[in-house]
This record gives structure tokens, C-alpha cells and sequence, in this order.
């Protein structure tokens, strides 16, 4: 039976718990938005349903997904339809008394000719209302194809490519950051990317994707490993700041989609807590943001049980800490004040 919004939102709410330290102000610096596709659509009544179920977000950062694009004019900038559709809902948004779509991170083909880089930023920005903040343009690739997920560039050496390089440089120098989502064996080939534009903001999503499944099905501790080693490589590299959470998916193999009923928050923060507390140990709280990766996650748990899971793997943080990962470094690194 094909997934609808409302069985997804029954299945749901067989998980129901009261908010964690509910006044805490939250930036959401990570969610997409759509009419249509594989999954429900998710579109700003969806956004606030979830944002209104608990927790105090007071602003959002949309992430790329691919939708709405332009079906005509020139190829490299039929990416720009989606700013443009996430444009006028970020608007509708404001001054309503809920979560406001804050910032817009577009797509950009990096890899292309310079000019084209340069045609298509600046018709984001004309099309952003002010609202456009940077690019995402992922290096996901599996080689084996057997991870049942996506690939986000036909490239496997997409973070080594001159023109890439070149428009990642580009994006500091216009004073835009640069978001990737790819798999954790990628991570050190992410760092050396970073080492290689020392200028650009370079965000982490998604901890680097350590992945449960395929090849990596049954291996957690040597996928933790790996990855462990990669997030420590990354750390080192001063212009990194790294998005903490995106960890229910699919592809990371911990299978809560398939069960009869969603986990709570605490088996959420049993099964993630130390992916998280690593990651923080290594960049410091200063360099992490939480994000929901919703509604991609939305397929394991709910958007209040995702948030009260991080509010308890984050307790023995100080307030100001806290500050930091819920709000503060998405404030800072999208330009969101």
C-alpha cells in the first residue's frame, strides 16, 4: 500500500509523549519541501504541523531537494524554480505567529563552467526575496549501487574535480555557504575538499551518512569506525561545521520504518547518542546545529519524539552550549538575524 499522509501520520501517533523542555528556542537548519514525489507531499501546512507538535522552532532553513524546477529555459537554471517555489512559501510564513522559513539553500551544478556557476547564483539570489543563503550540491555516490538509496552526483571523485573545486571556492568568495549530504566512506575525501577551499563555509549534513545497510548491513562497529576516523579528519579542518542528526533514514539501517509502531525518544537517543556526543566532542558545540532532515526522516519517527530524543542526548551540555546546537550556529552560519 503506497505511503499517504494520513497513514504515516496514524502510524505516527502511536508514539505520543510530552515535550521536553518545551520553551527552548530551536532553528531547524535542515528540511525540504514539495508537492510532489516518492513520498506525501510536504508543503508549508506540513511543515507547521510538525513545527507546532511541541517545541518552541522559531525559524527554519529549507535544504535542496530537487523539486519544482523550471521545465523550460536554459538547463543550468531550471534548479532556480525551486527557490522560486520556496520562495513565496517562505513569505506566507512570516509574521504568522509560527515557525518562519528563514533561509533557502538552493542547487547549483559546481562542476560546470565558471560563467554558468556565476549565471546561476546570482539568478538565485534575485529569485530568493532576500532569502538565499547558498548551495548544496551533494557528492553522494555508491559505487556497488547497493545501498537502495541515492546517488547525488555520477561522479565518485566529484570532491576532487578542478571545476568543482573551483565553484565551492566560488561560493565563499560571494559570501555563500557550501552544504554536501554523502556517505560516510566519503568523508575523507569531504576533508580534503574543505583543505582545498579554505575561504567557503563547508556544512556536513547528516554526520556524513553512516550507512546500516547494503555492504554496511550487520558491520555497525566497523561503519562506526570509519566513520568515527572520517569526523575526526573533518574536525581539523577550521571552515567545517557539521549538521547533527539525519541519522532515521533508510539508508542508515536502524529499520524503524518497518516496525509496528515508531520508537520513542529514548530508544532514539540510545541508538544515536554516540554519533552525536563524538561528533560534539570533536567540533564543539560551536560547530553543530541539530537538524530534523524532515520529512525524509519522518519515515522513522515523529517530529517531536526526534526533538525530545536531542534534548535528552543533550542535557549534560551546558544552557549555553545548548543555545549553541539548537539555535545559535544556525543563526550564525545561514545569516538568519
Amino acid at each position: 500500500m503506497a505511503l499517504t499522509a494520513q497513514s504515516q501520520r496514524a502510524w505516527l501517533n502511536l508514539t505520543i509523549e510530552e515535550s521536553v523542555d518545551p520553551e527552548r528556542e530551536i532553528i531547524d537548519p535542515h528540511h525540504h519541501l514539495w508537492r510532489t514525489g516518492g513520498l506525501p507531499s510536504y508543503v508549508l501546512e506540513d511543515l507547521w504541523e510538525d513545527t507546532d507538535s511541541g517545541h518552541n522552532i522559531i525559524k527554519t532553513v529549507f535544504m535542496e531537494c530537487g523539486a519544482e524546477y523550471r521545465k523550460t529555459g536554459p538547463q543550468h537554471l531550471r534548479a532556480v524554480g525551486e527557490t522560486e517555489f520556496v520562495r513565496d512559501i517562505a513569505l506566507a510564513s512570516q509574521r504568522q505567529g509560527k515557525a518562519e522559513i528563514a533561509g533557502i539553500i538552493g542547487h547549483a551544478d559546481l562542476d560546470q563552467d565558471y560563467s554558468l556557476v556565476l549565471d546561476v547564483l546570482q539568478a538565485h539570489e534575485e529569485s530568493g526575496g532576500g532569502l538565499f543563503r547558498g548551495i548544496r550540491h551533494g557528492g553522494a555516490h555508491d559505487p556497488g549501487k547497493n545501498l537502495g538509496w541515492l546517488n547525488a552526483t555520477p561522479h565518485a571523485n566529484l570532491f576532487e574535480r578542478e571545476d568543482f573545486r573551483r565553484g565551492v571556492a566560488l561560493l565563499g568568495d560571494r559570501g555563500y555557504t557550501y552544504d554536501s549530504w554523502h556517505y560516510h566512506f566519503q568523508n575523507e575525501a569531504f576533508a580534503d575538499l574543505a583543505d582545498a577551499v579554505p575561504g567557503t563555509t563547508i556544512v556536513l549534513d547528516h554526520f556524513g551518512t553512516p550507512c546500516g545497510v547494503g555492504d554496511y548491513a550487520g558491520k555497525a562497529d566497523e561503519v562506526f569506525a570509519q566513520w568515527q576516523a572520517g569526523i575526526k579528519r573533518l574536525a581539523g579542518c577550521p571552515n567545517v561545521v557539521v549538521k547533527i542528526g539525519g541519522l532515521a533514514m533508510p539508508v542508515n539501517g536502524f529499520g524503524w520504518g518497518e516496525n509496528e509502531r515508531p520508537p520513542s525518544s529514548d530508544v532514539v537517543a540510545a541508538a544515536h547518542r554516540d554519533y552525536y556526543l563524538r561528533t560534539i566532542d570533536a567540533f564543539g558545540p560551536e560547530r553543530c546545529m541539530f537538524e530534523s532532515n524532515f520529512p525524509v526522516d519522518k519515515l522513522s519517527l515523529s517530529y517531536n519524539v526526534y526533538w525530545n530524543a536531542m534534548k535528552k542526548i543533550a542535557v549534560s551540555y551546558s544552557d549555553a552550549e545548548q543555545h549553541a546546537m539548537f539555535y545559535a550556529t544556525a543563526d550564525r552560519i545561514y545569516r538568519l538575524s
